[in-house]
């Protein structure tokens, strides 16, 4: 059988980590672990993945990850500064070099004021915290399956630069 989620992005990231001899973690909401996964699918990632954690609710966010509660009251789970927190608190609590945070809307219905396709993708490692806005379409399983693909994609690009 083939490894189905350890597309060659995936690949590309765990290799140049290894390499440089980094680590990343991560804290999903929307994806609910599916990029941690797509990551442990390929051979060689337990140099890499420090760990992750399945943050679905208000509580585990704050429980698991670390997100201040004042943060989620103010600006609630989906929104640019808790992707960025949630990337925090998998990089500090897992002790790994980056963090990786995906927060959003998998629909079927909107929420929070979102509408569906709506991620907050956050990447913290040794510089500055950044956040992206994703808008994805398709299915539940469309709109997970692009988060990961633009969370690796894009912390290999920072990583890169870094």
């Amino acid at each position: 059988m083939s490894e189905p989620l350890a597309d060659d992005g995936a690949r590309a990231l765990v290799a140049l980590l290894t390499a440089r001899g980094e680590t990343v973690a991560t804290a999903e909401s929307l994806t609910a672990g599916l990029l941690a996964a797509t990551l442990a699918g390929v051979p060689g990632a337990s140099a890499v993945l420090s760990g992750g954690v399945v943050t679905y609710t208000v509580e585990t966010k704050i429980a698991l990850a670390g997100v201040p509660r004042q943060l989620l009251d103010d600006v609630g789970p989906v929104a640019p500064a808790t992707a960025a927190a949630l990337a925090e608190g998998a990089r500090d609590r897992c002790q790994a070099t980056w963090g990786v945070g995906l927060t959003g809307v998998a629909g079927p219905e909107p929420h929070g004021g979102h509408p569906v396709g709506t991620v907050f993708l956050g990447l913290a490692g040794p510089g500055p915290t950044e956040f992206a806005e994703l808008r994805l379409a398709g299915s539940r399983w469309d709109i997970r399956l692009a988060a990961v693909h633009q969370a690796v994609g894009r912390l290999h690009e920072l990583v890169e630069r870094s």
